[in-house]
């Protein structure tokens, strides 16, 4: 494992191959049991602008299990709520905690935090990127086939936050990762770009309007509510749009056979993905929730310096 010690993690572009495989794999460990990492009188800080349930639980059942401590520093009940700049918020909470956990809508306030603070910064979710969810998605990856070098990954839906990390994660990891959007919904160039570059020609990135042609033989296929936070308002007009998006008995069947669904979650069940796509022989979503909290167990041990 190549140590990570005292290091942020704001998106995936900010680790190498070698560290990002190695986090992965010491997330099978820690969930084996093999290993054990401690870090008693340690604290973790959640400060997280939006809502959320299995990026708080899982982290906070994370840093328990390590014996450390977590303190969940809501907006609502600190002065971050009342308008106190991230560079002074960050500059207090520097003397006080050991890593922190950052939950907002900007990038550029996560930059503003990690430049300002010596402890580790993850990032929780923006806007731009959710790296937290795609290492449990490289997780969940490797338990079901063995191996990530070669597999393809299929994105269907809006080119969002999710999908920009999946895309930086699976080209790292030498998966080819496929995106399929309607129009005008694609994914920042600017992070399309950067997956290229982070393949380097190792395994694919394509982004495509086709579903069907996406889906084509991936050994996984994986979606995204048609919506994010802070996009509610546009969900009614959205959905016709992304009606022929939908995961579902069509796209698994040109699937490869032994291909698994994948939803980062929350769900709605019936739009971006169907009840039987969720529930089915396919399904991982399950485990996939479940190891959230073991990608980041072993990204916390490594920001900490404990393996």
């Amino acid at each position: 494992m190549i140590s990570l010690k005292g290091r942020d993690l704001l998106t995936l572009g900010d680790l190498s191959a070698d560290e990002l495989t190695g986090l992965v794999d010491l997330a099978v460990e820690l969930k084996a049991g093999t290993q054990t990492p401690r870090c008693p009188g340690k604290v973790l800080g959640l400060l997280f602008s939006k809502a959320s349930t299995r990026t708080r639980v899982s982290f906070s059942v994370a840093m328990y299990q390590m014996g450390g401590q977590v303190i969940d520093l809501n907006p609502s009940v600190t002065q971050v709520g009342r308008g106190e700049p991230w560079i002074d918020t960050a500059r207090v909470l520097d003397r006080y905690l050991d890593v922190i956990a950052i939950r907002t809508f900007e990038q550029n306030d996560l930059q503003i935090f990690a430049d300002r603070a010596e402890i580790p910064v993850i990032n929780a979710l923006t806007d731009l990127a959710h790296p937290c969810q795609t290492l449990a998605d490289l997780l969940t990856l490797k338990e079901s086939f063995g191996t990530l070098s070669g597999l393809t990954l299929t994105y269907i839906g809006d080119g969002n936050n999710v999908a920009h990390s999946l895309m930086l994660g699976c080209a790292l990891a030498g998966v080819n990762v496929r995106v399929a959007t309607p129009p005008n919904f694609e994914p920042l160039a600017e992070m399309t770009d950067r997956a290229r570059a982070l393949a380097n020609g190792n395994s694919e990135v394509i982004v495509t309007t086709d579903p069907k042609a996406a889906a084509q033989g991936a050994h996984a296929l994986y979606t995204d509510v048609w919506a994010s936070m802070g996009q509610e308002s546009e969900a009614d007009d959205r959905a016709p749009i992304f009606a022929p998006y939908q995961i579902n008995h069509t796209l698994l069947d040109l699937a490869d056979p032994e291909a698994i669904v994948l939803h980062c979650l929350p769900a709605h069940r019936g739009e971006e993905i169907t009840d039987e796509a969720m529930e089915g022989s396919h399904s991982r979503i399950w485990d996939q929730a479940e190891n959230r909290m073991h990608a980041q167990k072993a990204l916390l041990a490594s920001v900490l310096g404990l393996v």
